[in-house]
């Protein structure tokens, strides 16, 4: 489905309706995916073609028809320009939006801004990619249209099976992927391109909530959909944003049959007055609920850090919920993050100690313990988790983990929509 923005601004008149109507009912009778290029300004005031058969077009069908794909479907957007109103209330029911850089994007133009007494704006001061990219709205960004169908392409592709030939970087690399030192951040998107097929790697909203990494790979030419905490961003931390970036990932895997692989390494969900500002506790808790309403295979990884409610949440709400929970030897598990949990467990023993350097060895000592006793290979022996593995073995585990999983059925996905946010 294309508008043509050459054609009265790309808008949508009475016809353009019945058309539109026509092809979204044969994609979702024969269950094809639908591609749209959403360039235009939105409804057509004064539209000729409707005298006398309309007054105010309200009853039109066409964006329950576009929303009712959601999940049943592959729906992508693509942008290159200006995208107002009607033409962006269809966008935002995609799975995925792909815009140019270009591109601007708002529930209303220019001329609807200005009637409403909002003041005047350019069409490209509305809804540009900075803010777009940032806030989520955009999935990926491109250079241009050209960009914009090749990545659909590839987005779609994932969606079509497992690929016949494939190539990939040698698993031994993943030995040295997390530092030794158990503070130092690290890019985990290194990590997923050298654990996935070679260029397989399709990051989803890169700029939103980038403490989370969200993304589509192939594993032996098999697509998964992938959820990673990013270390390099609040220490890896889940705050409000990456919640919904990875529940959202997890609903479009869940509705269109790929598996998940979850790498977790998180001090927990991020806490603190500011936190609490952007309704971190509803946000964070969506992790959970999505969850556990999955029925793809799910498989969780631990690379390093596995604290608290986060890595429960990382784990499909719990580490026996996925179909495997394994662990590099980098592992490092605890109830909440070890310093917190001395500080607040330990807090009339350290105040006790008068002299500073006294105090902090004590402190250093009890973190030190804690640290052992939530070594993976520790939670492993006490059956919290399936198994530590080897970093290089890490394909493997996946690969004979998804042969074993039960065959996924269209009938198993329990939410067939995908949340436009």
């Amino acid at each position: 489905l294309a508008y043509d923005y050459t054609v009265l601004a790309g808008t949508q008149g009475y016809f353009n309706h019945k058309k539109k109507d026509r092809m979204l009912h044969l994609a979702h009778e024969q269950r094809l995916p639908v591609v749209f290029f959403a360039e235009g300004g939105g409804g057509r005031p004064g539209d000729v073609d409707a005298e006398g058969v309309m007054v105010a077009g309200l009853d039109l069908t066409t964006f329950g028809a576009f929303a009712r794909l959601s999940g049943y479907v592959p729906v992508v957007g693509i942008v290159s320009g200006f995208c107002f109103a009607g033409n962006a209330a269809l966008l935002g029911c995609c799975d995925i939006i792909i815009a140019a850089k270009n591109s601007s994007i708002g529930m209303g133009g220019p001329v609807m801004i200005e009637g409403g007494g909002l003041g005047v704006f350019k069409p490209e001061e509305v809804g540009p990619m900075d803010v777009q990219t940032q806030n989520g709205v955009v999935d990926i960004e491109v250079e241009d249209d050209v960009e914009a169908v090749a990545t659909a392409k590839k987005y779609l592709s994932y969606f079509q099976g497992a690929t016949s030939s494939w190539k990939a970087s040698d698993p031994l690399k993943l030995r040295t992927m997390v530092p030794e030192s158990r503070k130092r951040a690290y890019n985990v998107k290194t990590l997923i391109k050298a654990l996935a097929d070679t260029d397989s790697f399709l990051e989803i909203r890169p700029k939103f909530g980038p403490s989370m990494v969200t993304g589509l790979i192939r594993i032996e030419g098999r697509p998964f959909g992938i959820i990673a905490n990013n270390s390099m961003v609040t220490a890896g931390a889940i705050e409000a944003e990456g919640a919904d970036k990875a529940a959202r990932l997890m609903q479009l895997c869940n509705a269109h049959g790929l598996p998940i692989l979850s790498l977790c390494d998180t001090p927990g969900f991020m806490v603190g007055p500011e936190i609490e500002k952007r309704a971190q506790v509803r946000h964070v808790c969506r992790m959970f609920v999505v969850g556990s309403h999955i029925t793809v295979p799910y498989f969780t990884i631990v690379l390093r850090r596995g604290y608290g409610l986060g890595a429960m949440a990382m784990a499909r709400g719990g580490f026996h919920a996925s179909f495997f929970t394994a662990a590099w030897p980098s592992g490092e598990f605890g109830g909440m993050g070890l310093e917190g949990a001395v500080k607040a467990g330990f807090k009339k023993e350290l105040a006790a100690i008068e002299d500073p350097q006294k105090r902090e060895e004590l402190y250093e000592f009890l973190v030190g313990q804690l640290y052992e006793r939530g070594k993976a290979i520790n939670m492993a022996a006490h059956l919290e988790i399936d198994a530590v593995i080897d970093p290089a073995d890490t394909r493997k585990w996946i690969m004979q983990g998804l042969k074993s999983a039960p065959a996924w059925k269209q009938e198993d996905a329990c939410h067939s929509f995908v949340d436009p946010w």
